[in-house]
């Protein structure tokens, strides 16, 4: 009789536990106590994709302008894509990029100019596709080529404020690209810090790195954060930690406040099927209602770290576009402060 009693308290604590950890990765949001957005001026920016503008069937030139003189934007992360600005081998056409720099230069924009050949958005590496039919010693070389010709094109455009090498090059769970070759990625650091002395950003995720070998190549450390993810076995998982885990993070590896950036804000919703473009407002709600924008915008702001670049600018206008202006709104409103 005692032992079925004691089968009976434990199958009444799983069940209880199992319940617990439902309400904590499922139902709970875990919004911050108080969201008021409250942040230094200029403390926000966003990443601008063309591709992914692109992807989107929008005009990238329009969306671009409408950021700067609508949302008012002064921080931007660039990704200058390999594929875009060397589409055969040895000429180089930085037309697009031109254009961005010098309309952000006019209104005052300050840039991070993102290289190397794993880059924001979708396959992540973004290699021309010439570079198919040469040995990996000759994608290599030609690599560092294109970032030699990238840095010298811009090192002397004051607005260019920091570079940034490669994207979560650590991250080899994500994307469709190669092992990580360590060495060829300490050369790329190597060979931008001969070219110019503005600090270099090395970015990680913010939940699933230690940070600590990013940390060591650059000068900034750059990080992710999100706050509702999608698994193909468990559906959309909310994070139970707040902002306070990234601080102890950066506590825990000696990491100040001032040297680290948020370079990829969650502010766009997890596609778990189809088209981002397609989705409708309860989808979008599993991951990104307008209340759970806010709370990860508030969440970035509590770590007090450096700056928070947010990752989601192209679906805003999509949806504004569409008529749903709600992101735009809360984009303008933190951005106009």
């Amino acid at each position: 009789m005692k032992k079925n009693n004691k089968k009976m308290i434990i199958f009444i604590i799983c069940i209880i536990l199992l319940i617990f950890l439902w309400w904590l990765f499922k139902v709970a949001k875990h919004y911050p106590k108080e969201i008021n957005l409250e942040a230094p001026i200029n403390y926000f920016g966003v990443t601008f994709s063309t591709k992914f503008a692109k992807e989107l069937n929008l005009s990238w030139q329009d969306l671009y302008l409408e950021t700067l003189n609508d949302l008012d934007i002064k921080n931007i992360r660039l990704p200058i894509y390999w594929d875009e600005v060397e589409k055969q081998a040895g000429v180089y056409d930085y037309s697009i990029y031109d254009y961005i720099i010098e309309e952000g230069e006019k209104r005052g924009v300050n840039f991070v100019i993102n290289v190397g050949y794993r880059l924001p958005r979708w396959p992540e590496c973004h290699f021309p596709t010439w570079t198919n039919n040469v040995s990996q010693i000759k994608r290599d070389e030609k690599l560092l080529d294109y970032i030699a010709q990238t840095v010298d094109r811009y090192k002397e455009n004051s607005s260019v404020k920091y570079w940034q090498v490669e994207n979560e090059p650590y991250l080899g769970s994500f994307g469709v690209c190669p092992k990580l070759d360590e060495e060829i990625l300490k050369k790329e650091v190597s060979l931008l810090k001969n070219l110019d002395k503005r600090p270099i950003i090395i970015s990680a995720s913010g939940e699933l790195s230690t940070w600590k070998k990013e940390r060591r190549l650059g000068d900034i450390l750059g990080i992710t954060m999100y706050r509702v993810v999608h698994n193909s076995n468990f559906g959309f998982i909310r994070y139970p930690f707040g902002f306070k885990h990234y601080v102890y993070k950066s506590r825990l590896f000696n990491i100040k406040t001032d040297d680290i950036m948020i370079m990829e804000l969650q502010a766009e919703p997890w596609v778990s099927k189809g088209k981002m473009s397609e989705m409708n407002q309860e989808e979008i709600d599993k991951s990104l209602s307008v209340k759970q924008f806010k709370g990860n915008l508030q969440t970035a702001i509590n770590t007090k770290f450096k700056n928070v670049y947010l990752w989601g600018l192209e679906w805003w206008y999509l949806q504004k576009e569409m008529g749903n202006e709600a992101y735009w709104e809360v984009a303008k409103e933190i951005f106009k402060k």
